[in-house]
């Protein structure tokens, strides 16, 4: 029996030295112990892969901005029976919808000032309540004016969303799957307009337009659970540093940051108007120019919009994988290439419908480019300005594409709609240029 036992003892040892411990069974058990009671890490960032913190984070973030692009579009849908119901004129229903996107450059500027100063799920709390309530304020409005101030309320909230979404979400999600899930909350642009057309096409006809105001007034209901979300532990790792308060919007144009800032300005500028003067004109230039029905110009567009969003979801996976940079400058000549052959060379898809809606498709694919941004900046900007500065840039750039109706007819006189659409083309190259202006952050740890 001894010699049984010291052999068991022996091939104990051989088989614990084969999987590299040379210990006894006692002290692998201590090491396991030891192992199993290591804390978490200390910032949710240094995970190696997404926690459960992170599914909540994520939700929130894309939660609060396809409710808040839902908000924002909705009323493009609910135009007609807000007009019989108000008696609105032509130019109130122009002052119903610039009142709501002109609104969201004033709620960038006030929630990315909150983000910074009380906390990034504080300030989508707030801008979640107030186009909640704007919505409400909507859907319960007796007057025209207090439809007005209801669309006030609710683009001020909308402004919010996007930047205190990702700013979060940059702050804690593993550098290297930053952009994948950067471009998963993105999606909610696409699905928010596409719940608006169905709630305002399908849901208004029989409910009422008060209703379907007031269905978007929902999300008013999950205010409590953003208890379950936690803060952003780098936010609150530079709140217990002492520093000197300085007005954040003064820190923006500072020495140290006003060349970055600029550059980061003037590449939303350019992306942004590539989108809007192709989306705007896109189904009247098809109709009016190319001769298709609203029918057809509908699926060419629902084309346009099912590569959208494939490209939002693709692009992170490939800027995590070939930097922030290539990946800008590689959807942006997908896009200038698709926008091209629908408008520039049309006469080449004439008689090849289906080469035609592949175009289309591969256009909506490039603007897949758009899920840079939230990742980009939030690898690019310090903690201390970051919710400020990717809230300012992003609405302030949204409300500068009032123009694009102007130049588009300006052009459209001399050169038909094609040719307005055609700019598209040209600030998508600009802007898949201009990126090389910024440094490469893909991957980059982000300090408090």
């Amino acid at each position: 029996m001894p010699r049984l036992a010291t052999a068991g003892a022996a091939a104990n040892r051989q088989c614990l030295s084969f999987y590299g411990f040379n210990g006894s069974w006692t002290q692998l058990l201590g090491y396991i112990a030891l192992t199993a009671a290591e804390p978490a890490p200390a910032r949710l960032s240094l995970h190696t892969r997404p926690v459960a913190a992170h599914g909540r984070i994520l939700a929130l973030a894309w939660g609060a901005w396809a409710s808040g692009f839902f908000s924002l579009m909705l009323l493009s849908f609910v135009l007609q029976p807000l007009q019989d119901a108000f008696g609105l004129s032509e130019a109130g229903l122009a002052r119903l919808t610039a009142i709501g996107v002109g609104m969201t450059g004033a709620g960038g500027l006030l929630f990315g000032w909150l983000s910074d100063r009380l906390g990034r799920r504080a300030s989508l709390g707030f801008a979640i309540a107030a186009f909640g309530l704007g919505n409400a304020l909507c859907g319960l409005a007796p007057s025209a004016a207090w439809l007005l101030a209801g669309r006030a309320l609710a683009g001020l909230g909308v402004g919010g969303t996007w930047g205190g979404g990702q700013a979060l979400m940059g702050e804690t999600f593993p550098p290297a799957l930053r952009g994948r899930y950067g471009a998963i909350a993105q999606t909610g642009a696409p699905v928010g307009l596409g719940l608006a057309a169905v709630a305002g096409s399908f849901l208004a006809p029989v409910v009422g337009w008060r209703t379907v105001f007031l269905v978007a007034a929902l999300p008013l209901l999950a205010l409590p659970l953003l208890r379950q979300v936690p803060e952003s532990d780098l936010w609150l790792e530079h709140r217990r540093r002492p520093a000197a308060r300085r007005p954040i919007l003064a820190q923006l144009v500072a020495p140290d940051l006003a060349g970055l800032f600029t550059r980061a300005f003037v590449l939303t500028a350019l992306d942004m108007s590539s989108y809007w003067f192709a989306i705007i004109w896109l189904p009247r230039y098809l109709q009016k120019q190319r001769g298709l029905s609203i029918f057809g110009s509908g699926w060419w567009t629902l084309i346009f919009v099912a590569g959208s969003l494939a490209g939002y979801v693709s692009f992170g996976w490939v800027s995590d994988l070939v930097g922030r940079r290539k990946a800008f400058a590689l959807y942006c000549a997908i896009t200038a290439a698709g926008l091209a052959m629908v408008t520039v060379f049309w006469g080449v898809l004439a008689d090849r419908p289906l080469a035609g809606l592949a175009c289309m498709a591969i256009a909506g694919l490039g603007t897949g480019s758009w899920s840079c941004f939230g990742p980009f900046f939030s690898e690019l900007f310090p903690t201390r300005v970051r919710g400020a500065a990717m809230s300012t840039i992003m609405n302030v750039t949204r409300g500068v594409q009032f123009v694009a109706p102007l130049v588009i007819a300006a052009v459209a006189s001399r050169w038909g709609l094609g040719g307005g659409v055609a700019l598209a083309a040209g600030f998508a190259v600009l802007a898949g240029l201009w990126v090389w202006t910024l440094p490469e952050t893909a991957g980059a740890t982000l300090q408090a």
